[in-house]
């Protein structure tokens, strides 16, 4: 779980968020962990395909 916070504290800091409650801090964690890898895959993927795609031509 410190990774979990210690990677969503690292995306709040570095974009300048306001820091939630420590409350809804681990719930916080999870979404942006899961946004972050939802973006990393999306790309990854995106690029798989062009050059895929770009190899074939």
């Amino acid at each position: 779980m410190k990774i979990l916070q210690f990677i969503a504290n690292a995306f709040i800091n570095t974009m300048g968020i306001t820091k939630p409650s420590p409350q809804a801090e681990r719930r916080a964690s999870w979404f942006i962990v899961i946004m972050l890898c939802a973006v990393v895959s999306t790309v990854a993927v995106i690029a798989a395909i062009a050059i895929h795609w770009a190899s074939r031509h």
